[in-house]
């Protein structure tokens, strides 16, 4: 395999494992990619699932995701196509449209839906769950909504655009989205062909790259090159910096990471939480209707 220059430099994330998205079904029957929340990446703590949905036929996505209850973590959803109309038991609605962000907090729990506002066209985007530390799976739940001319786009040479959702990027372009019990930082990369990508990163922070489509290159634990396709997941070693570059169509891909919390954690459908316990005590508190 080629060696990479960075081979020695012991600050550079490399790619430690690939995972490639699985077909999914989830709401009432919208067909996805599963990527995150699969058998082969059951989670990278503190992300529990990162979904795909990509589909220009109304049959794959029209159902949606009629109402549902969620309790003890996060929802973010990012559209790069198409209108998703929310609303929840706590009165809050609105659409979310192309290029806007909702980072939902469920927190001690909401019942909401998500139904796409189209009959035709592509929907295209993301729902990543990130998980809340256990002293604050019972905060109320809340919101952070902000659409597409509120996001900064920060533009690199060599014609690299980065969309930043949340953090600080290394030249101090801040997203809107802020969130200090993870520190996350979820960026939107478009690299010409050719180009190379640089970040630094919280040495601490599990992270990844998934590839939106094109093709990305980036060092893997040998000091070789591994090529992302579209699809693919790397999970990055630690270190303080991640170097990516693109092929010869050009790429684009979601650059995701947070703090880890490093506790137990007890999945039950739509609740996680950190005991079995605690998961049941959710399911009587949703049959009791008290989200």
């Amino acid at each position: 395999m080629q060696q990479s220059a960075n081979n020695s430099d012991p600050d550079i994330r490399r790619v430690s494992r690939v995972v490639r998205g699985m077909p999914a079904t989830d709401g009432a029957g919208v067909e996805l990619t599963r990527v995150i929340g699969q058998p082969a990446l059951p989670m990278l703590d503190p992300f529990l699932l990162l979904d795909a949905f990509r589909s220009d036929r109304p049959g794959d996505y029209i159902a949606g995701f009629p109402q549902h209850p969620h309790r003890g973590f996060e929802t973010v959803t990012y559209l790069l196509a198409g209108r998703m109309r929310h609303e929840d038991s706590a009165g809050h609605q609105g659409v979310i449209e192309p290029g806007g962000i909702q980072w939902m907090t469920a927190g001690r729990g909401i019942v909401h839906s998500e139904m796409p506002q189209q009959q035709a066209g592509l929907l295209e985007g993301f729902q990543l769950w990130v998980n809340l530390p256990a002293q604050h799976k019972m905060d109320a739940p809340a919101y952070q909504e902000h659409p597409v001319d509120a996001i900064p786009v920060e533009v690199r040479a060599g014609g690299i655009r980065v969309k930043v959702i949340a953090g600080v990027t290394q030249t101090g372009t801040r997203g809107p989205v802020v969130q200090p019990l993870t520190e996350p930082l979820y960026l939107d990369v478009e690299l010409p062909p050719g180009q190379v990508f640089s970040e630094r990163l919280p040495s601490a922070h599990n992270g990844f790259c998934y590839v939106i489509e094109g093709q990305v290159e980036a060092e893997d634990a040998d000091g070789g090159v591994v090529m992302l396709q579209r699809d693919d997941l790397a999970v990055l070693s630690h270190g303080n910096s991640v170097e990516l570059r693109s092929g010869d169509l050009g790429a684009r891909c979601l650059l995701i990471a947070g703090r880890p919390l490093n506790e137990p954690v007890a999945r039950g459908g739509p609740f996680v939480m950190n005991t079995k316990a605690e998961i049941r005590q959710a399911y009587d508190d949703y049959a009791a209707g008290l989200f």
